[in-house]
């Protein structure tokens, strides 16, 4: 690489697009003015950045920015990793990769600027596990729903249910008397491939739970209703190192996974809508089916949270009543984090 122009020495920040191939950069210096605009390839990337002094690198927040913010903070910078939606207010009329890097760096100098933490390569293994199980229950469902149909062609038909879809699976390996031979040698691969999928899910729960009973904060939030081992851990992976206390309040973290209202207020208006779904869809999903699982169950206990639930039950809709106790499931687990004590029927 050729060696740095003097002006390359008053470089402070510097706005990075990330790409596959070919990144986009955006250098400027204390007032804003740009020093040097680039397109990189991805194997001389390391080398631009090595060859600079210590400055501020700002992304865009996604999985692989994770990866090079540990390389750069390994050389001495500081990394900023920003929410896309933060950033997007800041591009100039079209978007290009250029444009994109230049709204990086703008947003890198707003005050009050929110960034993502950085995350540990053994933090993003901890979230893959729980991405693999997620990837691995979908094609379980694809399964069974394939499963049902091909039968139902046959008249053989289940009543609705993950459970009574398993029986089917269970005809079809035993040789039933309603199927006939060619269409059991059909859906023979179907069903293998089944249990491949069924055994992988199994050991995967077994590994979650086993790191569950290592970790004192899982084990905390799994004093809480609703919340089980799979649930625990997803919340200690996608929080990461920054903790509980990256957040300023427990309707701060419910917001952060969003679970309250959107506004769309003007004029001293206040107009409140539909639950914001800004945080992490997997994580949320796991809120709102173990609220289902607590309102479903809530006559079977008597603490005050379940005799909320039943109220909620009484005057709303399931799914409703589910969001809602899920954002009040959401401020305990941040309470039961922030204190280090375990939940109290």
């Amino acid at each position: 690489m050729s060696k740095l122009s003097a002006d390359m020495s008053s470089v402070t920040r510097i706005g990075l697009d990330l790409a596959k191939h070919v990144f986009q950069v955006h250098a400027v210096d204390d007032f804003g003015n740009p020093i040097d605009k680039r397109a990189i390839r991805r194997a001389k990337l390391i080398d631009y950045f090595a060859a600079l002094e210590p400055c501020t690198i700002g992304m865009e927040a996604c999985s692989s920015a994770h990866h090079w913010a540990r390389q750069f903070e390994a050389m001495g910078h500081r990394v900023m990793l920003i929410p896309p939606i933060y950033v997007k207010p800041f591009v100039k009329r079209q978007k290009t990769d250029a444009n994109d890097a230049a709204a990086i760096c703008e947003a890198m100098g707003r005050p009050g600027m929110r960034c993502v933490p950085v995350r540990s390569i053994e933090n993003q293994a901890a979230k893959m596990v729980h991405g693999v199980r997620e990837t691995l229950s979908g094609q379980r469902v694809q399964l069974l729903n394939a499963l049902r149909g091909h039968l139902a062609e046959a008249g053989v038909i289940a009543a609705q249910g993950h459970q009574h879809a398993r029986k089917l699976a269970e005809l079809v390996e035993q040789g039933c008397d309603r199927i006939p031979a060619c269409v059991r040698d059909a859906l023979l691969p179907l069903v293998a491939r089944l249990r491949d999928i069924e055994a992988a899910l199994d050991g995967i729960d077994k590994r979650i739970a086993v790191a569950v009973k290592a970790d004192p904060d899982a084990r905390l939030l799994m004093t809480i209703p609703g919340v089980g081992p799979v649930k625990a851990s997803a919340i200690v992976a996608t929080i990461g190192s920054g903790g509980i206390g990256q957040f300023s309040g427990a309707k701060n973290f419910a917001a952060w996974l969003g679970l309250t209202p959107g506004q769309h207020s003007s004029g001293g208006k206040q107009r409140i809508g539909r639950i914001t779904k800004m945080g992490d869809r997997y994580l949320r999903k796991l809120f709102v089916v173990g609220a289902h699982t607590v309102l479903i169950h809530a006559d079977k206990h008597d603490d005050r949270m379940r005799q909320w639930a039943r109220k909620l039950r009484a005057t709303k809709k399931i799914k409703l009543a589910a969001v809602a106790l899920a954002n009040k499931t959401a401020r305990i687990v941040y309470a039961v984090l922030a204190t280090q004590k375990p939940y109290a029927a």
